[in-house]
């Protein structure tokens, strides 16, 4: 019988909800497990659980929950290798890429730690005559974050850790589709001190989605996901009064100008069009060469260095690129590659026949590489989140820039060149939230904000660092006086000034 995850309420696991969903081994395309599915009620559980728990949390000092977060910080560091084993286990990626992801969510945790200078607030002494006036920033209450299966520990770190350190409570719905590293990291936040209810997990799918963002007591809901589901959630979460910040899809375009230094621009193009076998919403799936012979330089070295990959196992020795999360985004995939054909672009480089001795039934597809890739054919326009890398030609960096502002996503962009000017040009003009320079993964560390523009980001705020602070608070601002006493006062009826 199958492992059975179950979920964390009040500070135990505990069962909920009649339904459960098969948990795989991507690599062999087993059953490794079940995870229980929360019904509506287990989730009321949970956010009653917060709820409960949350007054006597905002009124903890903010200097103790920063400690909860260091000693936190501490117990990942010391379980990080298991951690990773789990995120392997049920995503696929290479261990080194879980280990990675585990790296930078702690680093959102270490910036947690420092609550108690970002919630420091403002103060004016004698903003009028004896009066002050300063503002604080208070907790919403009961939170909730909704995850995806991609980074199964680094988002929920994302989000979770700054609030509980704000004074918040947390429900978090992680992907149902590897849920156990999300478990574990929660149960290590219990045993470095955060009370029973501050945190609380629940598995599940849409019934769960829909209850965490029709509940009252949940104040604000944090999302990240593909951008169908993110608008939905956004538009339905700011019905029912909640602040939504929701993070969708990515098309991310990198460009590469004929100065670029193109050995070494191809070996970054490798990693971030086919690391995590590109299920990333920060992964290149498009370059954009500036002249045909550009475009030809860089092909023929993608295609050199493509074939000196490593396609396995995530727990392989070696291994480059490990098999995607589930039968159905194969085929997904495996049918944008297909589409890319039937559509005109030239494959040059086809991983659809990629076997893996000793793991048939694992869900491997090889690195696949287009060239003469066009606007409006499919696998330009839309996420593929798989290992598929296309190659536009175009003939300026002006026609470049024309292209990536008009896709409908605006989460990143990068540009490969030697030449400081027009690096410049296209870091002030381009019409996206996270631009990298000779870097193919701008992601942005822990104490800056993470977010892109367009329809890949709902809201105003994005993840972590100081945004995640205004976010997860309200801004009080608060103004006194103390006359003094026995001397009467007449009455004001202009309007109030420091006049």
């Amino acid at each position: 019988m199958p492992n059975l995850i179950p979920h964390l309420i009040d500070g135990q696991r505990r069962d909920g909800g009649e339904r459960a969903a098969d948990v795989f081994n991507p690599a062999t395309g087993e059953v490794s497990g079940r995870v229980r599915l929360a019904d509506a009620a287990t989730v009321q559980a949970a956010i009653a659980s917060a709820h409960a728990a949350f007054p006597a949390w905002r009124n903890t000092p903010p200097l103790k929950r920063a400690r909860v977060m260091s000693q936190f910080k501490t117990l990942l560091e010391a379980r990080a290798a298991d951690i990773a084993k789990l995120i392997t286990a049920e995503h696929g990626k290479v261990l080194s890429d879980s280990m990675g992801e585990v790296q930078r969510g702690i680093e959102n945790v270490e910036y947690a730690s420092y609550a108690p200078e970002l919630l420091k607030g403002e103060h004016s002494r004698n903003a009028g005559p004896g009066i002050d006036s300063w503002s604080e920033f208070q907790p919403l209450g009961v939170v909730a974050g909704i995850t995806p299966f991609n980074f199964p520990a680094m988002v929920p770190l994302w989000m979770w850790p700054m609030a509980v350190a704000c004074g918040n409570s947390f429900v978090l719905k992680p992907s149902e589709r590897d849920p156990s590293s999300a478990l574990l990291v929660a149960e290590l936040a219990l045993e470095a001190g955060l009370p029973a209810g501050v945190l609380n997990v629940v598995n599940g799918d849409k019934e769960a989605v829909d209850t965490l963002l029709t509940d009252a007591r949940v104040q604000a809901v944090s999302f990240v996901g593909s951008t169908p589901v993110a608008q939905s959630i956004y538009a339905t979460g700011c019905a029912h009064g909640k602040r939504v910040q929701a993070l969708g899809g990515a098309k991310n375009h990198a460009v590469v100008m004929p100065d670029a230094d193109i050995v070494n621009a191809v070996s970054a193009l490798l990693g971030a069009a086919f690391g995590s076998c590109g299920e990333r919403c920060m992964a290149i799936p498009l370059v954009v060469a500036v002249g045909d012979a550009t475009a030809d330089a860089v092909v023929a070295a993608l295609k050199a260095e493509i074939a000196k990959m490593t396609v396995g196992p995530g727990t392989a020795s070696g291994a480059d690129m490990g098999p995607l999360v589930t039968r159905a985004h194969f085929d997904k995939v495996r049918g944008y590659v297909d589409q890319g054909v039937a559509e005109g672009a030239k494959l040059v480089v086809d991983g659809r026949g990629l076997r893996v001795a000793g793991h048939e039934k694992g869900y491997f597809l090889g690195p696949c590489l287009f060239d003469h890739v066009k606007p409006g054919m499919r696998i330009y326009q839309e996420e593929i989140f798989g290992p598929v890398l296309g190659v536009v030609r175009v003939a300026s960096l002006d026609e470049a820039m024309r292209l990536i502002d008009a896709h409908e996503y605006g989460n990143g962009t990068c540009i490969f060149t030697r030449d400081g000017e027009a690096a410049r040009y296209f870091t002030d003009h381009i019409q996206i939230g996270m631009v990298g320079v000779n870097v193919p993964l701008p992601v942005p560390v822990a104490y800056h904000s993470f977010g892109g523009w367009k329809r890949s980001l709902f809201g105003d705020l994005g993840a972590y660092g100081p945004d995640a602070v205004r976010f997860y608070t309200r801004r009080k601002t608060i103004t006194q006086r103390w006359p003094s006493a026995g001397v009467r006062e007449g009455a004001v009826f202009a309007f109030p000034s420091s006049r």
